[in-house]
């Protein structure tokens, strides 16, 4: 995998395969979020794709191709449906609680999707996502539907915070136990 320099705010820590730079592809999203949960957890609830339906509306039918699941590791392939298509994904970078990436093949659509996360001050995290999307169907979504992308990416993040914060606040007295 090539690393090179993007027009992202972001420059030098998404890990851009060539092909998905975004400066040269049809689309392009950035999100980000900063969520009050402990890194550990905004992380088990990202990997647990299986779950994804559960609470992101935009995922859908999701499909372990390489392993049982239900969490997303190393080389991981799924197929699920979002943005109203069926696409396979494999996970391309995997380093746990830091960086998460994966590529979408669909019908009209080659996508590059990052993640990375970042503890920060009073155990909260700040997650920042960003992706790329060449093809047909990519073309004609940035079209009709210019910010689409950026729109479900943000409900994506604003309900993972949603779900991170609740399981913080019911992990609250079993963390405080045993660093007392």
């Amino acid at each position: 995998m090539t690393t090179l320099r993007t027009e992202s705010p972001t420059v030098n820590q998404i890990r851009w395969p060539e092909r998905y730079i975004p400066g040269q592809a049809a689309v392009f999203a950035h999100n980000e979020i900063v969520i009050k949960a402990p890194i550990d957890i905004v992380w088990r609830l990202l990997v647990r794709a299986q779950n994804w339906p559960d609470w992101y509306l935009n995922s859908a039918d999701i499909h372990f191709l390489s392993h049982a699941g239900p969490d997303l590791r190393d080389r991981s392939r799924i197929r699920w449906n979002t943005f109203g298509t069926r696409i396979t994904s494999k996970v391309l970078e995997f380093e746990p609680e830091t960086r998460l990436a994966w590529n979408a093949h669909g019908i009209g659509v080659d996508a590059y999707h990052a993640w990375l996360l970042t503890p920060i001050a009073d155990g909260k995290t700040h997650v920042l996502t960003e992706e790329t999307q060449n093809g047909w169907l990519a073309r004609l979504g940035k079209v009709l539907m210019p910010k689409r992308m950026e729109r479900k990416h943000q409900a994506w993040l604003e309900a993972l915070r949603r779900q991170a914060e609740a399981e913080a606040i019911q992990e609250r007295p079993t963390r405080t136990a045993v660093t007392s």
